[in-house]
This record gives structure tokens, C-alpha cells and sequence, in this order.
């Protein structure tokens, strides 16, 4: 019996009968994902992923480790008769869903674009027709070392905003004092010099 799962009714039926053939519950890093009540979380927090940006992530969990094209994510998502700019919202829906994950291209934990061809799901996904216990421990998974280096990659994008705004404020300031030095000698010398 396949789970209860109504994706996008616009969606290929043949890849939403192997999806759905999936365990209810799946995880992976500080993820977890009850695809019957279709909500993801981190940790105890809810992620907002809806429609496309959900369905490319069970796309791309279901095809882990594999090279999923982005011709096949156009058939899953949607259907042949559907006349969208697929190339922009594949782009648009990928990006969502790295946002929602806390990760750059830069340095992917869990999607890994692949050029010209499309997209991997490179994380470890663990599926389980029960919920996974919620970790209490101190000892984090292996794999979310990987996680936590994407977790902390917006904090290090902080750090460079700041030091940006620092560069950008000491070069002002220099041009401001430049400015300041060139208008003061050219009042006070530069009568001297035409003498």
C-alpha cells in the first residue's frame, strides 16, 4: 500500500508512484521529513518548503548519489503539455530549496550542481517507516560536520559584510581626508606659489 501522498497533481504519475513508494520517514544531517504530513523540519523547527521546492528534494533524495538531469526534473515537476520556462524555475525552485537547507554552491552539503547536466543529492539519506528519535546527545552524526560547515557559511558571510563595510568606510574616510589635505593646501600654499 503506498503512502497518502498528494504531491502536485500535475506531477508525472509514474515518478510519483516511485516516491511514494518511499518509508514516511526520512532524514538526513539535522533534517527530518514526514512526507505524509509533507513538512520538513531542523531540529524541532518547521522549514517552509512548499510545492516544487518540496518536490525537487524528494526528487532528489529518492535519486541519491545519482545525477538527476534537469530534463527529468521538468518531468517530474511538470507535465508535457505545461508551457513554463523550465531552465529559470528549475534555477529559481534548486535555489529555494539550497536556501531553505542553509547552503551555498560554493560549498554544497547536500545538493551539488552538476554542469550542463543537473543536479546530485550528495547528503545520506535514511529512510524509516517510523519517526527517528530525536537526538539528545552531544555527539553530533558524522555527516553533519558537512551541515554545520553550511550552517555556519551565513556566518561567515556576515563576518565579510563587516569587514566590506570596514574596507569601504577606510577608504572614504582617506578620501575625505585627501580631500580635506588637498583643499587646505591649495588655500594657504597655493597664493605662496604664484608669487
Amino acid at each position: 500500500m503506498t503512502p497518502n501522498l498528494s504531491l502536485d497533481p500535475l506531477m508525472d504519475t509514474d515518478s510519483l508512484q516511485e516516491i511514494t513508494s518511499l518509508p514516511r520517514y526520512v532524514r538526513f544531517g539535522p533534517f527530518h521529513v514526514d512526507r505524509q504530513r509533507q513538512q520538513v523540519y531542523r531540529g524541532g523547527n518547521k522549514l517552509r518548503l512548499q510545492g516544487k521546492v518540496y518536490q525537487v528534494l524528494l526528487v532528489l533524495i529518492h535519486n541519491q548519489g545519482e545525477v538527476v538531469t534537469r530534463d527529468q526534473l521538468k518531468q517530474a515537476l511538470w507535465p508535457a503539455d505545461t508551457h513554463v520556462n523550465y531552465d529559470a524555475n528549475v534555477n529559481t525552485t534548486v535555489n529555494k530549496l539550497r536556501q531553505a537547507l542553509g547552503e551555498s554552491t560554493g560549498k554544497p552539503a547536500y545538493i551539488e550542481t552538476i554542469p550542463r547536466r543537473g543536479y546530485s543529492f550528495i547528503g545520506t539519506a535514511e529512510f524509516s517507516d517510523s519517526p527517528f528519535p530525536q537526538r539528545t546527545d552531544a555527539a553530533p552524526p558524522a555527516e553533519s560536520g558537512e551541515a554545520l560547515a553550511a550552517a555556519g557559511a551565513p556566518a561567515r558571510d556576515g563576518s565579510k559584510k563587516w569587514l566590506m563595510l570596514v574596507i569601504v568606510g577606510l577608504i572614504l574616510a582617506g578620501i575625505l581626508l585627501g580631500a580635506g589635505a588637498a583643499t587646505f593646501w591649495i588655500t594657504h600654499f597655493s597664493p605662496q606659489l604664484r608669487q
